[in-house]
């Protein structure tokens, strides 16, 4: 299969590329944030980094950390990095490995850079819920457009349980969909 390389845009293409050759194994990277929002979703807003929620096989986080991480030579030569939110610092719905989709199929040897879907990436920002969080859920509810029920569904089926707070998300869920319908 053709690689997609050339959809990828600069300054990801080269530092994506500098990991992937670093890489000694295909290492899945599931994306969460800006970076998913503007490359798989088409937000305009600039991003640094790269939310990373899982990294498998777990073996391949050591040289990520150690080449790809804030500070590291590949941020400080590209300006980008790797920024991993595993669990405990970004809840997401259970199943969300069930729909996550490959962002640049075939552009890298190694790496698989997976995006989660818009709903599982709406619900990823719930519990922080600040500004640009409230702005990215709408964003999305109008570029989609998100099917209300679908997401209060996948809320209540497969994120509600995980959180220390239920009751306080539960109210920012409803907030955000009567926002929506206001917006639309």
């Amino acid at each position: 299969m053709p690689g997609q390389l050339n959809s990828v845009p600069e300054p990801w293409r080269a530092f994506l590329g500098e990991l992937d050759a670093a890489l000694d194994v295909t290492t899945r990277l599931d994306c969460i944030g800006g970076f998913v929002l503007t490359m798989v979703y088409g937000m305009d807003r600039p991003t640094a980094d790269v939310d990373v929620l899982e990294i498998a096989p777990p073996r391949s986080s050591e040289i990520i950390a150690r080449v790809a991480s804030q500070g590291g030579p590949l941020h400080r030569k590209h300006g980008v990095y790797l920024q991993y939110v595993g669990p405990g610092i970004a809840i997401v719905p259970e199943n969300y490995e069930d729909r996550l989709t490959e962002m640049f199929p075939g552009s890298f040897p190694h790496l698989r850079i997976m995006a989660l879907d818009p709903y599982d990436l709406a619900l990823s920002k719930l519990e922080r819920n600040i500004q640009r969080d409230r702005d990215d859920v709408r964003y999305l509810a109008r570029t989609i457009p998100l099917d209300l029920g679908l997401l209060r569904e996948r809320y209540e089926a497969e994120l509600r349980w995980q959180l220390g707070r239920p009751e306080r998300e539960d109210l920012t869920l409803n907030l955000w969909i009567d926002a929506i319908h206001e917006d639309r």
